[in-house]
């Protein structure tokens, strides 16, 4: 066999070369001939290939005595695991290395050494030649070693990576998968370091991990090697961007969360010997994006063209080299858990109860599990794992996933959404909660708990054992009413999922959310902080806007996110987005609010909805909302955003809001803006044809319009049992208004909680002629088949 079978370039290889390079090393040469020239950068390296490491195996006459060992494995109990995977790494370790494979792996060494100097560093990472398939992913099962130099150095790596192909996790793996052990070899890839060590580092996703929704980047990051990033040790910054407006030129950067990022994994130089080691982050480097928003762009797109070369979703590495600022890409494999989903089902879990909650994080998936809690601090203590139980420890790495498997949920101190433990629970199809903080603290070790991600993005942990629901649809097939179905929404970290339900795109996006959560601050606290008495305040105002120039601009962004990803996620369905309806009293607990807000006796008919957008009370905060919305439209590309103006109680209020915001770039007309105004207000019912004059559309607001026609306070519990939107009154104005509003050409919608209390109510509509029902997300696909029963009654079925 010739020398040059056991070394070949990455540029030399393709996705055809699987068997003799292995997935990864296949998958890095198919880029670097194929995507190079789309400006995707990969690090230059070689591929000791599959035919050496069964040439090391064979020339050593090992082959026997390792089947000897693994068919000793105990594989129903795998209680031996660790025991035979040792005995089998070290036969392998103490073989020989054939001269020839010893001589290819220094002479191609060299090579690299004429290119990057003396001594180079380089990665040697596995390349298993079954790995990387879309229907499994092998990620993390064998070793990979950083910050190689030298020759000697580089042959041994190579010889502990061909035995790391018996880790114990992957024995365990290919056992599940039912792999047989020598169908599977390994070919190394030795790949020139990038020093992320000097900057930062991490995983994207073509794909929302979470949901499978697939029209977004997913990026992870840290600072430092990406191995941290890759195993859960750090909570890493998020980001999220939207393909389909990034393709057409925008800065669709719909979401970026910044993470503690607490460690970081940098070089050493310990005996003259290339090595890494662990240090912590500095606090400002804690509290700083690791990206600027020009690099999210590009790695984003270069993710997107790696995704349309291989024609299906990506789980890729990337770093970023802190000596030249270029960002490379390190790996690329299929995603192997989201992109194989059935669709046409839908599995929805509810709890039928609260809790305590024992501790927060963010979920993975969207399931609930419940079992009896074994904290498990240390590696070497997993083998006392019990089956059914719910495994809580710091972070997981590969070694852990024989008992992963055994699990009801997992939940974890540290760790992303691209972390070890995230990845195998997505596989596994288990909830995971990861980065608590304290979990393992606050969690009590063998007492019974639940935990649920069924939330959105918050995953929580409750004491005890928790009632809880699942509903499996089947949505193949399902017919689509004449009446639009849209959802009230306000909260981003359900949107994707939600998106997935048949609908017809958001009639109520509640910005009051967002600005509670993502915000939390009062818009004039933050524009005006030296106007704040209170000190605490101003520090809790300075470290929530740090990462920003000013409040003005946290504002923006943070709104303009939220917004941007509701809108991502329906896109291209209408996107109803209603400004902000906080009442004074609710304002005024925002932080800071205090001493920007008056005192009302009944805030519920107070300052509120369209009176303060144009007041000097408030104008200026209404022009910071009116910048997102242009940040969003303009500068993210989600044009299907529709704007709402609420509580408008006179024409002549409506024209001077619409004013300011065309004083702010958002004039009603100008690239397809339509503005729509709340009916809420018996003044909107019955001046219907001159609000239809200056506004595009209408939404009922049911809440409101009932407690002013009736009169009464729907929050007081003396005439609470009078509150009821299907009194006749209330129904006769509704049936009014819908009328004399599509006799104008305008369209009427509703938005308000009636037809998703009440089924009949909805029919009610239908029966009026109403264009669009928006409806509580939990509701949307009972009433839709309801709707559809009265639409054939009546006669209108969908074209």
């Amino acid at each position: 066999m010739a020398v040059d079978e056991f070394i070949l370039w990455f540029g030399d290889v393709g996705k055809e070369d699987v068997g003799r390079v292995g997935g990864k090393n296949a998958s890095l040469g198919e880029m670097v001939r194929n995507l190079s020239p789309r400006g995707v950068l990969i690090p230059p390296g070689f591929a000791v290939t599959a035919a050496a490491y069964r040439r090391y195996i064979g020339s050593a006459g090992i082959e026997e005595k390792l089947r000897d060992l693994l068919g000793s494995l105990n594989t129903e109990t795998g209680e031996n695991l660790a025991e035979v995977g040792r005995k089998v790494r070290r036969t392998i370790r103490s073989a020989p290395l054939p001269e020839e494979i010893d001589e290819a792996i220094r002479k191609a060494y060299r090579q690299m050494e004429e290119d990057f100097g003396r001594d180079c560093d380089v990665a040697v990472r596995s390349s298993a030649t079954a790995e990387d398939l879309p229907e499994a992913s092998f990620a993390g099962q064998q070793e990979t070693f950083l910050n190689i130099r030298g020759e000697e150095d580089l042959v041994e790596a190579c010889r502990k990576c061909f035995a790391s192909l018996f880790t114990n996790r992957a024995i365990s793996y290919r056992q599940d998968k039912g792999f047989d052990h020598f169908d599977v070899a390994l070919s190394i890839g030795v790949q020139k370091m990038v020093r992320s060590d000097r900057a930062c580092a991490g995983v994207i996703f073509t794909i929302d991990t979470e949901t499978g929704f697939p029209d977004v980047v997913m990026i992870n990051a840290a600072w430092g090697l990406g191995e941290n990033v890759v195993r859960g040790a750090v909570n890493p910054d998020e980001y999220y961007v939207f393909k389909p407006a990034l393709k057409e030129g925008f800065r669709s950067i719909i979401g970026k969360n910044p993470g503690s990022k607490e460690k970081k994994i940098v070089y050493t130089e310990e005996g003259g010997k290339g090595a890494t080691r662990e240090v912590s982050v500095s606090k400002e480097d804690r509290r700083r994006y690791c990206l600027e928003d020009e690099e999210i762009l590009s790695l984003a797109r270069q993710a997107c063209s790696i995704e349309e070369h291989y024609g299906r979703p990506m789980d890729i590495e990337w770093a970023k080299d802190g000596e030249t600022g270029d960002i490379f890409i390190v790996q690329a494999r299929p995603e192997t858990v989201q992109s194989i989903r059935e669709k046409s089902r839908l599995e929805t879990y509810r709890l039928k109860e609260e809790g305590d909650v024992l501790a927060s994080g963010k979920s993975v998936g969207s399931k609930i599990g419940a079992g009896k809690a074994q904290v498990i601090k240390d590696a070497h203590d997993i083998d006392r794992f019990e089956k059914g139980c719910v495994l809580v420890t710091d972070m997981t790495d590969p070694d852990w996933e024989p008992v992963m498997k055994r699990a009801a949920a997992i939940v974890t101190n540290r760790g992303g959404r691209t972390c070890h433990a995230a990845i195998v629970s997505r596989e596994l199809g288990i909830p995971c909660v990861i980065g608590t903080v304290d979990g393992t603290v606050k969690i009590p070790d063998g007492k019974e708990i639940t935990v649920s991600c069924a939330g959105g993005e918050a995953g929580k942990v409750y004491r005890g054992a928790l009632d809880f629901d699942v509903e499996e649809i089947d949505l193949s097939g399902m017919e689509r009413p004449r009446t639009a179905i849209m959802m009230n929404l306000g909260n981003p970290e359900q949107a994707f999922g939600l998106s997935m339900i048949p609908n017809d795109g958001i009639g109520l996006a509640r910005i009051e959310f967002i600005i509670n959560n993502a915000i939390a601050a009062h818009p004039l606290a933050l524009l005006h902080p030296d106007r704040v008495e209170k000190k605490e305040t101003r520090r809790q105002i300075h470290d929530l806007t740090s990462e920003y120039p000013n409040g003005e601009e946290f504002f923006v962004a943070r709104l303009a996110q939220g917004v941007g990803t509701l809108a991502a996620a329906f896109y291209p369905r209408d996107v109803i987005v209603r400004m902000s309806d906080f009442k004074t009293n609710e304002y005024a607990g925002l932080l800071g609010g205090e001493g920007f807000e008056p005192g009302e006796s009944n805030p519920m008919i107070g300052f509120r909805g369209a009176s303060r957008y144009y007041d000097e009370r408030y104008r200026e905060g209404f022009l910071l909302e009116c910048r997102a919305m242009k940040k969003v439209r303009e500068e993210m590309g989600l044009k299907n955003v529709k704007l709402m103006i609420p509580f408008c109680r006179t024409v002549e209020e409506g024209r001077r809001v619409l004013e300011v915001m065309a004083q702010a770039g958002l004039k009603r007309g100008e690239d397809g803006l339509e503005v729509y105004v709340m009916c809420e207000i018996p003044s909107n019912v019955i001046l219907a044809e001159e609000f239809a004059e200056i506004f595009d559309g209408f939404s009922i607001g049911s809440n409101d319009l009932t407690q002013l026609i009736l009169g009464l306070d729907r929050d007081s519990e003396i005439v609470a049992h009078l509150y009821d939107e299907r009194n006749e009154a209330v129904k006769r104005m509704i049936a009014d208004v819908i009328a004399r509003v599509k006799k104008t050409g305008r369209k009427i919608g509703i938005c308000g909680q009636a037809p998703s209390d009440y089924p009949e109510f909805a029919e009610f509509l239908v029966e009026c002629g109403i264009d669009s029902i928006s409806l509580n997300p939990d509701t949307v696909l009972p009433t839709t088949l309801r709707i559809l029963e009265v639409e054939k009654k009546l006669g209108r079925g969908k074209d």
